[in-house]
């Protein structure tokens, strides 16, 4: 076989596998759950008019949080190019950024109220801060594997 065919089958499969029925439907259900999510609690949070001022800046986060998750998959969804994990590798840093955020809050709550609660938020914040590096970690392996790999076939 012709090296440039090789070559050309390599990246076929790889567009194959970026874009694979799997992942569509994940992204699908990812912006379905959090679109679902972030209207139920915007419309908790506009019809409450008396809440808290912590409660309204909870509230402002999540649905920040909501929003940039449905954002992402309908970007993913909607990428006409192949994404190279660079999608995996966004996903990362948000649930970095977003688990840091809530061990942070939870951290502020143990710190403010002392009650097992508290702790308990503490631990399964620290918990998902550590697996969110960990899947951000193997999302950069894969970007750079995946990159190396186009470079070698551009070569």
């Amino acid at each position: 076989m012709n090296p440039r065919n090789e070559s050309l089958l390599v990246i076929e499969k790889l567009a194959r596998g970026e874009l694979s029925m799997k992942s569509r439907l994940g992204y699908v259900t990812l912006l379905l759950v959090s679109s679902a999510m972030t209207v139920g609690l915007v419309s908790l949070w506009v019809t409450e008019t008396s809440l808290p001022l912590r409660t309204h800046l909870a509230f402002g986060a999540m649905s920040v949080i909501g929003v940039s998750w449905a954002a992402l998959a309908t970007w993913a969804l909607t990428t006409r190019r192949i994404l190279l994990a660079r999608d995996r590798v966004i996903a990362g840093w948000m649930s970095v950024a977003f688990t840091a955020l809530f061990l942070a809050g939870a951290l502020a709550a143990v710190f403010v109220s002392v009650k097992p609660a508290a702790f308990g938020a503490a631990g399964a914040g620290a918990i998902m801060f550590a697996a969110a590096l960990r899947v951000l970690s193997e999302a950069k392996r894969r970007f750079a594997e995946l990159a190396a790999r186009r470079a070698a076939l551009e070569d």
